[in-house]
């Protein structure tokens, strides 16, 4: 359990601190390179915040292992905890652009909510297809017994 928690607490740093670098090279990319500059304490901050995001989401997930709740609840569960953590990190941060009003919250949210289902479409095949190949196995393995 010890072991299956910094997995996943290393998981969450991860992926936390991938999708932020990656939104910020895309927003300096469209904006154009020499139009963005980074400040030493928004990168620490950016660093830091994706790591708590990346363990919001990621520790969220325990509620897979609980088999009792059906599979729909499981992934609000998830989304809801893991969006509620980002959110609240993103109004400290000034990620979301709460003073410009409506429109680009909204956008932002929307940007948000697709890149969280992105992942969690790509978690979700990758573990699919890693159960396949170990079903795969123990059949095989059963078969020579």
């Amino acid at each position: 359990m010890k072991l299956d928690l910094i997995e996943r607490l290393s998981m969450g740093a991860f992926v936390g601190c991938f999708v932020v670098m990656l939104v910020m090279v895309l927003g300096s990319y469209i904006a154009g390179p020499e139009n963005v500059s980074f400040s030493g304490a928004e990168i620490i901050g950016a660093f830091f915040g994706s790591i708590v995001v990346g363990w919001g989401f990621s520790l969220s997930g325990l509620i897979y292992e609980k088999e009792e709740v059906p599979f729909p609840l499981q992934v609000i569960f998830q989304m809801v905890i893991g969006m509620g953590v980002l959110f609240a990190v993103a109004v400290y941060l000034q990620w979301m652009p709460i003073s410009l009003g409506i429109g680009p919250i909204i956008t932002w949210v929307a940007i948000a909510c697709i890149f969280a289902a992105v992942f969690w479409a790509g978690f979700y095949v990758y573990f699919t297809l890693q159960a396949r190949d170990i079903n795969k196995k123990l059949e095989s393995f059963n078969k020579l017994f």
